[in-house]
């Protein structure tokens, strides 16, 4: 049977100290090479806390699952300020390029069926933080990529 351990860590830094170590040490696995394979997973999480699960089937075989921050916490990582706000007020701009980036990490945590309802998405959890995109509020960055503005840039990064 496998024993499985869940903790959160910081993206591309984990390390063997507390959670991780304590936990993953008496199930005899190489903590070293657990957290490598965690860090390389979470690398472009980075300074962001991140769900990860360690499936640990024997001494030598393991899997990782990483989990993914909520989309309002990658959106205001990606305007670099400290929160969002909870009202129209803008607190900062992303551009659509950030968008398809938070859209591609989220990708297999949402319900969306393609990366351009996975932008909108982000769009829709963008405008509730107080981000514009591409200088525009939510609704009209919403209409931009339904009527095919940026489909080129989508389909390059899908």
């Amino acid at each position: 049977m496998a024993n499985v351990v869940e903790a959160l860590v910081p993206g591309g830094k984990a390390s063997a100290g507390p959670p991780l170590g304590p936990a993953l040490g008496p199930l005899g696995v190489n903590v070293a090479q657990v957290v490598a394979k965690i860090n390389e997973q979470t690398k472009d999480l980075n300074g962001m806390q991140v769900p990860v699960k360690v499936i640990v089937k024997s001494r030598t075989e393991f899997e990782i699952e990483v989990g993914t921050p909520p989309t309002s916490a990658l959106i205001i990582k990606e305007m670099g300020v400290e929160k969002g706000t909870g009202d129209r007020n803008s607190v900062g701009n992303i551009t659509m390029e950030q968008v398809i980036k938070i859209a591609n990490i989220k990708r297999k945590g949402i319900l969306s069926k393609n990366l351009k309802n996975a932008a909108r998405e982000v769009i829709g959890t963008a405008g509730s933080v107080g981000a514009t995109i591409d200088g525009m509020q939510s609704k009209e960055a919403q209409l931009a990529v339904a009527s095919g503005k940026y489909d080129e840039l989508l389909e390059a990064k899908a």
